[in-house]
């Protein structure tokens, strides 16, 4: 459902927009009231329009502006206010709960995690091939031919749904579970969804799989509209998937001007930073790769897929890459010019949010927001991008660092450069999408089928331009982003630009 505008992505963008305009009107003395009537303008009048109940609809709605406040949700076994622990969300800094993804039980749909069903498309036929290929005989037919399936002898292999030639035998699976490439969601003792924080890498496909919006991450932008009405220097650094995402006519030239309208003293690309990180990751893999030092070189621009290198494949570690993120050090290069200055990354991705929070490696990253909730913001503040005017557009990179946001434009961008850098250095290049993906060539990596190679991961399919707080259809933001790159006056980074230094 990524890309598709549906009532889930209409609610959210509405929550978001209200905790906006909370933010933007100021009046912190009355929060405590104003919090407690978003519900009811969100959800208003006595009939429910998605829900059986509209009081079911207010509970859940309420659960949801707690989330975009950085708060958790209320536990659920003692009672608690919609508004307990609002002070300590009500701060101009960063504000952060763990975890980050978190299941509303009010809003879940009970939906069975794994089960094989015989639909009515069974013509009840004479050869029976589901009965015959069934290993455990849970499979039965009545007067009529018609199977049944037997739920306490079947084992969920599959076999019958393969072998039936009217694929009469549907799979019902838990839309968020399926998703999630790395196993983190499973079932609690009401059999609702529920993730294991230990596994997750908050790459947020459940969130944006599950049809009834049960699932939501956390935000920071009431903090960020805090800290920016103090008047102090807030610097946007964007990502490169941002084009397109904000209406057919904004521009990279008009969303800048829409930035700057919003509040924001500069507005920096991160591709910057992507071209920073395509150099050093070219030198670093001819020379420590390609003669045969380091067994293969893994890309670590994606947090998800860098979290779940190392927490998963903790003997390969020291194939992940140690150089910067595109973030991380676009907001240094940024913060060596303005050590004074707020750094908000606003991206594609939720798990930036986790990046931004670690305390092993500083990020110099003090909000990050996605572009769903950035489009909350121009629309509490009544800015359309597609309609602002600016002075300049953006020309901090290059074609290289722009094709970070696709899946295999950091393959790309690190092929080109040694290429450029290192004629004769041959070059093997792998890269995955998609957390089950990217787990299996972790394994073929550590069994030591790619020796030799650079190994581009990205925990969304289709890249950051397919992440969870996009907006756009995956395609459409390829193409957009394609765009782009053609249009840059420059296509590769010098093969002097270097790292900025971790301290």
């Amino acid at each position: 459902m990524r890309g598709l505008r549906t009532p889930v992505s209409e609610i959210r963008s509405k929550i978001f927009t209200e905790v906006a305009k909370l933010a933007y009107e100021g009046d912190y003395a009355k929060l405590n009231d104003s919090v407690e009537r978003i519900p009811y303008e969100v959800c208003p009048g006595d009939v429910p329009s998605y829900r059986e109940s509209i009081y079911r609809e207010r509970a859940i709605a309420a659960e949801r502006v707690r989330l975009a406040m950085g708060m958790s949700l209320r536990p659920e076994d003692k009672p608690v206010h919609v508004t307990s622990g609002l002070e300590e969300s009500n701060v101009a800094e960063k504000y952060y709960e763990p975890p980050l993804m978190q299941v509303i039980p009010s809003a879940c749909n009970l939906c069975e995690d794994k089960k094989f069903e015989v639909s009515n498309m069974c013509q009840g036929c004479i050869a029976h091939p589901c009965m015959q290929v069934c290993p455990r005989g849970a499979i039965s037919h009545d007067k009529t031919g018609k199977s049944h399936i037997d739920q306490e002898k079947c084992i969920k292999c599959g076999r019958c749904k393969e072998s039936c030639p009217y694929d009469a035998i549907a799979k019902k699976e838990r839309p968020c579970s399926k998703a999630c490439g790395v196993g983190a969601i499973g079932t609690d003792e009401y059999g609702r969804a529920q993730i294991d924080p230990s596994v997750c890498v908050s790459c947020g496909m459940c969130m944006v799989s599950c049809p009834f919006g049960a699932i939501a991450d956390k935000s920071q932008i009431f903090q960020l509209i805090r800290c920016m009405q103090t008047g102090g220097e807030v610097i946007a650094e964007i990502a490169p998937a941002f084009v397109g995402q904000f209406g057919v006519d904004a521009t990279p030239r008009n969303v800048k001007a829409a930035l700057l309208e919003l509040g924001f003293s500069e507005v920096v690309e991160v591709a910057l930073g992507a071209d920073i990180g395509a150099v050093a990751e070219a030198h670093h893999y001819a020379r420590h790769v390609a003669n045969g030092e380091l067994p293969f070189l893994l890309t670590s621009c994606c947090p998800a897929w860098s979290m779940l290198a190392k927490t998963q494949f903790p003997e390969i570690i020291e194939s992940v890459s140690a150089e910067l993120t595109p973030m991380v050090a676009t907001a240094r290069s940024i913060k060596k010019e303005h050590p004074q200055a707020k750094v908000v990354f606003i991206g594609p991705c939720a798990a930036k949010k986790l990046e931004a929070s670690r305390r092993t490696v500083r990020s110099d990253v003090d909000f990050v927001i996605t572009f769903e909730e950035l489009a909350a913001m121009f629309a509490a503040k009544g800015i359309d991008p597609n309609h602002t005017e600016g002075d300049s557009s953006m020309h901090d990179a290059t074609a290289a660092g722009r094709g970070y946001a696709y899946a295999g434009g950091v393959a790309d961008a690190i092929e080109a450069c040694v290429r450029e850098y290192y004629p004769d250095v041959e070059v093997k290049i792998e890269h995955a999408e998609g957390l089950a993906e990217c787990k299996r060539v972790l394994m073929l990596a550590k069994a030591g089928k790619k020796q030799g190679y650079m190994i581009e991961g990205m925990g969304c399919p289709g890249g950051c331009v397919a992440g969870a707080g996009t907006i756009l259809p995956v395609s459409k933001a390829k193409a957009e982003v394609s765009k782009l790159q053609k249009a840059s006056t420059k296509q590769l980074p010098p093969k002097e630009l270097r790292e900025i230094e971790l301290d």
